[in-house]
């Protein structure tokens, strides 16, 4: 015999099952095939035949700042991703080096304003992502987890990412 720790057998019924077989009561199961409790039922009908309301989810809740953050650290993540693949990519099928698509760039003649501005554009995911990540890194050691912290950390890094992307753009 041995000891049912509730630690060790999470379900009620499992547990149940195995102390009443411990007590020496018998206990059968029934075998059933997977068709019989499938359902064809969809999850969405099942609630409209319920008369279980839609939940509004995203359409009642008010942006906050975390979300906000969140939501730009994955995109900004994916831009980074996708644009690494895609010069990757690019210099194994082109035909020409850097230094003719640098000379196409030239030839566009834009202002210095302009070329900055585009710079700023290609720039700001690296910025952003940098600074973000450095927040969550401090995450990671237990600090800045107060809710007033993780706002100040925020207003912070976006100000950091801001300056990082200037830095980057003047180059």
């Amino acid at each position: 015999r041995f000891a049912l720790s509730s630690s060790l057998i999470r379900s009620p019924a499992l547990r149940q099952g195995l102390q009443m077989a411990a007590a020496g009561r018998q206990v059968s199961l029934k075998v059933v095939s997977v068709g019989s409790t499938q359902k064809d039922e969809s999850f969405f009908a099942k609630n409209e035949r319920l008369g279980r309301a839609m939940s509004p989810h995203l359409t009642i809740y008010q942006p906050q700042l975390t979300t906000i953050l969140s939501i730009m650290h994955r995109g900004t993540g994916l831009a980074l991703g996708t644009g690494v693949w895609a010069l990757g990519l690019g210099a194994l099928i082109s035909s020409h080096d850097i230094s003719h698509y640098v000379t196409m760039v030239e030839g566009l003649q834009l202002s210095g304003a302009s070329l900055t501005a585009i710079k700023f554009v290609i720039a700001y995911p690296a910025g952003y992502h940098t600074a973000n990540g450095i927040r969550h890194l401090l995450w990671d050691t237990g600090r800045f987890l107060k809710i007033k912290e993780v706002y100040s950390t925020g207003y912070a890094m976006i100000a950091t990412s801001f300056v990082l992307t200037a830095i980057l753009a003047l180059l």
